[in-house]
């Protein structure tokens, strides 16, 4: 609040002094009646002193009127700066609140992104995981179905190969009846035994085998006797070599047959898995 007054307002000591003097010399009583003395005889403040004390009170009302307006000011001012104090500080704490939610709410953003991301990672580590199961579960079964088509298809070649073989045998048998006469002679030599020894040809072939019957006898032992006899079931080239103690059977089918299911064997091993094929 400010202290200072307009000069032309305040009383000056001088004037304070007299006023002083003059209230102690002559007091005013307390009973004024329309005489210029009173009931002891003292006379009456002359007009000098009552216009003095006059312009003394109203140049107190008014400074204690500027001083209530100043104060007033002053008090209006100090409110102002309050207000303006108070706005700066909810200002700063809103600013600061501000700034603690953008924080947390970046802090949890970072948060739920890292644990998103984590968990994204993990489900397609899952998945990633399961698709590899997948695609090993149908590699191998492709291998287990190529293995069986191609147990199935030696199977097949090998029928089919021994079907053609036997053709082709019969075929050069018929039409070379001495390579027939090789076979024959070939049966016949693992027969050493003495006695009679039988052998069983195709009754197509029987002249032809019965004309050669000494040049057949020539591989057997000189004690034993050779007899040829038609069979119906044998076929050209094919013979049955029977005695005492057995009987050899060099047809060119069962021949054919003991090769067919050895191949077969073979095929069905490696499917079990014996000898694995390329998996290129």
């Amino acid at each position: 609040m400010s202290n200072l007054i307009k000069s032309s307002h305040v009383v000056s000591l001088d004037d304070l002094k007299r006023l002083e003097l003059i209230q102690r010399i002559a007091p005013v009583p307390q009973n004024i009646s329309g005489s210029d003395t009173d009931g002891e005889g003292n006379q009456a403040p002359d007009v000098e002193t009552q216009t003095l004390k006059g312009r003394i009170i109203a140049d107190a009302e008014h400074t204690a009127e500027e001083i209530v307006r100043q104060a007033k000011a002053d008090a209006a001012e100090l409110k102002a700066a309050a207000e303006r104090d108070a706005e700066a500080w909810w200002q700063s704490r809103r600013e600061e609140d501000d700034r603690a939610r953008e924080e947390a709410s970046r802090q949890g953003y970072d948060e739920g992104y890292r644990n998103g991301a984590n968990e994204a990672e993990e489900q397609l580590k899952r998945q990633y995981d399961e698709r590899l199961r997948e695609a090993e579960a149908i590699v191998a079964q492709a291998y287990q179905a190529k293995e069986a088509i191609i147990v199935e298809g030696e199977s097949f070649l090998v029928e089919l190969s021994c079907a053609i073989a036997e053709k082709i045998v019969q075929r050069k048998l018929s039409k070379a009846p001495e390579m027939s006469m090789k076979l024959f002679e070939k049966a016949l030599a693992r027969r050493k035994e003495q006695g009679v020894i039988v052998l069983c040809v195709s009754p197509s072939q029987f002249a032809y085998v019965q004309a050669a019957k000494d040049e057949l006898a020539l591989v057997l032992d000189a004690q034993a006797e050779l007899q040829v006899v038609p069979d119906a079931s044998i076929k050209e080239g094919g013979c049955i070599v029977r005695s005492a103690f057995g009987s050899i059977d060099a047809r060119v089918d069962t021949q054919l047959e003991a090769i067919r299911e050895q191949l077969l064997r073979v095929a069905a091993h490696r499917g079990e898995g014996g000898e694995p094929h390329d998996a290129s």
